[in-house]
């Protein structure tokens, strides 16, 4: 028996997912790709693999289609990138398995060295003295995926963003396959590359590429399972504290009946400094299919520590 054909727009979709691999540009300035999500953040930013509420609209398009049937959350956070003020981030998603609408807003910060305008090194610490600008950014995303040749699912967010007075269309894809407990994540963000502002003042969203691996247990009758899971970024990314190549392991383990849960993870720059950021955060069922989900991250890495809190809603 011959293998099943795959569809003309899953081939130029696989095309798309390789070009964003293997064919880098300059990356200039991007908010980090773990900024939002109270479950991702507990588990030290390791969900690429993972993503199977409402937030893989933002982690990894293609997890929705390996989720509830239906997934909604609300979600507040907040961090200090850099020595100032706090930064919040809000977010709001919701979700069917092949379909999802999002909404993030969060603030953007970048160093640009003030002796410099070459935005080659915008968003690095490269001499001069600092100069901190900070940005409003606002994503309003559309999901959709399907599944292709057995286990896998390719996915995509189309998604507008409002920053500094203007609106810009990009586009985040991914990829997930899933095998017996084990599953592999890939999403490229900012395929694009939207550029907000202009001149000295410009601020790019540079593409990223993320490649997770998960693997999770059956649920037994002393617990509801256990997740254990790895995340690597496979391209330099700009900061605001400097280029940084992230790794995260993280885990999270489940009561009976999933009326508690309790994640942590880890992750470091494998790029420059270290920045090591340690999480940890509980889910609390108020009712079957209600979650309360709490988050917090400290370590030494500014970029990520604060804190975040949300309401989900599983069917």
């Amino acid at each position: 028996m011959s293998s099943p054909a795959v569809p003309r727009s899953s081939f130029a979709f696989c095309v798309l997912l390789a070009s964003s691999l293997f064919f880098p540009s300059t990356p200039l300035v991007a908010q980090t790709a773990d900024a939002v999500g109270v479950r991702a953040q507990g588990m030290g930013g390791a969900f690429t693999a993972v993503a199977d509420d409402a937030t893989a609209t933002w982690w990894n398009p293609a997890g929705l289609a390996t989720g509830a049937y239906l997934s909604a959350l609300f979600e507040y956070g907040e961090s200090r990138p850099t020595a100032g003020d706090d930064v919040d981030h809000r977010a709001f998603a919701l979700a069917f398995p092949a379909l999802g609408v999002s909404y993030y807003r969060m603030t953007i910060s970048e160093i640009r060295p003030s002796s410099t305008t070459d935005p080659a090194v915008a968003g690095r610490q490269q001499g001069g003295t600092p100069d901190l600008r900070a940005v409003d950014v606002s994503q309003f995303g559309a999901t959709f995926g399907q599944s292709v040749i057995g286990h896998l699912v390719l996915a995509s967010t189309l998604k507008l963003i409002r920053a500094a007075g203007e609106t810009h269309a990009d586009l985040d894809i991914g990829a997930m396959a899933v095998l017996g407990l084990g599953r592999i994540g890939v999403t490229v963000r900012n395929v694009r590359e939207a550029t907000v502002g202009s001149g000295d003042d410009a601020i790019t969203l540079s593409r990223q590429v993320r490649i997770g691996g998960a693997v999770t247990s059956t649920a037994r009758s002393s617990f509801g399972g256990v997740t254990v899971a790895a995340d690597s970024d496979l391209r330099r990314v700009a900061t605001a504290a400097g280029d940084e190549r992230r790794l995260a392991v993280g885990g999270e383990v489940w009561s009976t009946r999933r009326v508690i849960g309790g994640r942590a993870g880890f992750s470091v720059s494998t790029l420059g400094e270290a920045r090591t950021a340690l999480s940890a955060g509980a889910s609390v069922a108020a009712r079957p299919g209600l979650f309360i989900d709490g988050q917090i991250t400290r370590g030494d890495d500014t970029l990520r520590r604060g804190w975040t809190a949300g309401l989900r809603v599983t069917f």
